[in-house]
């Protein structure tokens, strides 16, 4: 009974969305990992003195942040894409 009241509320007032669970993994989870990472590649190699050992991994890093930024940005690809469509038509 009280969740199809909700339910009926949710509807009336504008639908269900992710929206509010989007900006907390925005603003709180991305931010750890990013630390976390940090942390582990100064721990890792950084006390060794395996600097292209750790600038490996931070390459890979950089390409999962990237992935990540497509993921959570509206309309990344398709603005990549008309970007890389006009280096090519002018």
């Amino acid at each position: 009974m009280i969740a199809m009241a909700t339910l009926e509320f949710a509807q009336e007032t504008g639908g269900l969305g992710t929206t509010n669970v989007r900006d907390w993994i925005l603003n709180n989870i991305i931010p750890l990992l990013l630390l976390v990472v940090a942390l582990m590649l100064l721990w890792l190699g950084g006390g060794k003195g395996d600097n292209a050992g750790v600038m490996r991994r931070l390459g890979g890093v950089i390409v999962a942040l990237a992935i990540i930024g497509l993921a959570v940005t509206t309309d990344a690809g398709k603005n990549i894409g008309t970007w890389i469509a006009g280096l090519f038509t002018g």
